[in-house]
């Protein structure tokens, strides 16, 4: 059965990628260095290493069914599932070691509806969710850590350190909103009852809220991957999806 979509017509790749093919084909070529082509046992792969990062990238960046891919891809729904339990952990985003002097950092925890009730639980948006701790470069707005995914029911202050992003990012300089009291990080100056605050505060909250809404932005780009807004993986799925397409972000701002 011959499929529709392939990373043979560079024209398919941006649509279904969120990068361009010169990227595209740098991701290919990294994930090659990395032995992903591996001989591995039983029968052989039917679709080439670039369809099946192609294949991933698009179930990411549609959301379609695993049936629906099949069909585009021409290959069966149990090879298709076989194939983003492979390609899925091989694209997660690498978080980066070491901060220069003067980095500064910005976190923010991102809610994913996650249909795997084990992981998920009911959040603020009413939906069953996980909490991702995502922490960006605020001069390049890059992706940096993603902290392991805890129930969406969980406040940041809590998933900041429990999701490992803290010890990650170690003593870098971090930039929070309100909801992380207690951690050590750069949040904005509370008003308390009865009082008003001073022209000061009020003007640094006012350019701590311009530069944390850096992450806000990121969040939205990263959801136009839809898999982020009904994510039907089960176990680690959501966590490397979320990794892959923290990547993508990452080389989609590469240009």
């Amino acid at each position: 059965m011959a499929g529709v979509i392939t990373a043979s017509e560079p024209s398919w790749i941006t649509p279904f990628t969120g990068v361009n093919p010169r990227q595209f084909h740098k991701t290919v070529t990294a994930l090659r260095r990395e032995q992903a082509e591996l001989v591995r046992r039983g029968r052989p792969w039917g679709l080439s290493l670039e369809d099946r990062v192609l294949l991933v990238a698009a179930y990411w960046r549609t959301n379609l069914t695993m049936r629906q891919l099949a069909l585009l891809f021409g290959i069966s729904r149990s090879a298709t599932d076989r194939i983003i339990n492979q390609i899925g952990p091989l694209l997660a985003l690498k978080p980066r070691q070491r901060f220069t002097k003067g980095t500064v950092l910005i976190v923010d925890g991102a809610l994913v509806p996650t249909r795997d009730h084990t992981i998920a639980e009911q959040s603020k948006n009413y939906r069953y969710s996980t909490n991702h701790q995502v922490v960006i470069d605020a001069d390049t707005r890059r992706v940096v850590v993603v902290g392991q995914p805890l129930p969406g029911n969980r406040n940041d202050c809590r998933a900041w350190a429990e999701s490992g992003a803290k010890a990650a990012v170690g003593k870098t300089m971090t930039i929070a909103d309100g909801g992380y009291p207690g951690t050590g990080l750069v949040m904005p100056h509370r008003r308390r009852a009865g009082e008003e605050l001073p022209d000061w505060k009020q003007e640094h909250n006012r350019s701590h809220k311009q530069v944390r809404a850096r992450v806000e932005h990121t969040f939205a780009r990263m959801k136009t991957w839809k898999i982020l807004r009904d994510c039907r993986l089960k176990g680690d799925g959501v966590h490397h999806a979320m990794l892959g397409i923290a990547r993508l972000h990452n080389l989609n701002l590469a240009g």
